[in-house]
């Protein structure tokens, strides 16, 4: 191989620990935040990243068992993208856009054999696909619904020149769509010469041959451009259509019970209205 691995030990564990006490330290001085919040997110980590490890050691054998591992991978990246958009009706057709972002890919990348129908395969770059495709989601559903609060008057002004619910809404959020995509897509122009990404590393790491890790990277990227495309598009469609919305001032209690109550979750699928807008 070209690069030893980083192996568990106690000089990656105080490393790691005098890290997250650095980034504590810097959020207490600079005033970012609580303290805490790095080293917990740091301690956070560590335990999932254990428990994960273990169990794909034994699911990815087999086909059917890593499936599995990537139907819990959905529906953790559906709430957590629901979560992050404060949506307050609707926000199960989030989960409608994310497997939409990842049936554009994943029926061409297996059907056509470059990557193998096997679980180590598999799960490695359906997750990067979705975790990506998960926080554009996220970012443009957010800044779509601020933009709907924001410009509230521009929807009205537009809804009084004749033009469509959808239009009027869809003229002042589609910008969002951009901003959201925006990561992902300096991430590709820039790669190789700014970053080299985590696909990129594995492989290296683990074969020692920079052409196949090269060969995985341009697959991990463009799969996730075009997951990540087709989910914000229909994400912004949805918020337009007033299928997913936000009241001005929801309250904690009702946020909490739109993640975590399954009934308030996965109902709703698209019978409410914008806030601020008028029916036609």
């Amino acid at each position: 191989m070209l690069l030893d691995e980083p192996t568990l030990g106690a000089p990656l564990i105080v490393l790691c620990l005098g890290m997250a006490i650095a980034a504590a330290l810097i959020y207490r001085l600079a005033g970012l935040g609580p303290p805490a919040t790095v080293p917990w997110a740091t301690l956070r980590a560590g335990v999932q990243l254990a428990a994960v490890a273990a169990i794909l050691a034994a699911a990815i054998t087999q086909l059917w068992s890593s499936v599995l591992v990537l139907a819990v991978m959905f529906t953790v990246a559906s709430l957590t993208a629901a979560r992050r958009s404060q949506a307050t009706r609707g926000s199960a057709w989030i989960a409608m856009a994310l497997a939409a972002g990842l049936l554009c890919v994943l029926p061409a990348l297996l059907l056509s054999g470059v990557v193998p129908s096997t679980g180590v395969a598999v799960v490695p770059i359906v997750a990067i696909v979705l975790g990506g495709t998960m926080t554009a989601v996220a970012v443009a559903a957010r800044l779509a619904l601020d933009t709907l609060v924001l410009r509230a008057g521009e929807v009205e002004a537009a809804l009084s020149l004749g033009m469509s619910n959808r239009d009027s809404r869809l003229e002042v959020i589609r910008g969002a769509a951009t901003n959201a995509l925006l990561p992902n897509l300096d991430s590709t122009r820039t790669v190789g010469l700014v970053t080299l990404p985590g696909a990129f590393v594995g492989v290296l790491l683990s074969t020692g041959s920079a052409a196949q890790a090269g060969a995985v990277q341009i697959l991990v990227l463009v799969a996730l451009l075009l997951s990540q495309s087709c989910a914000v598009a229909i994400t912004i469609e949805l918020i337009a259509r007033g299928r997913i919305v936000r009241a001005q001032n929801p309250s904690p209690q009702a946020g909490r019970r739109r993640i975590f109550g399954v009934g308030s979750v996965w109902s709703r699928w698209g019978h409410g209205t914008s806030m601020g807008t008028r029916s036609r």
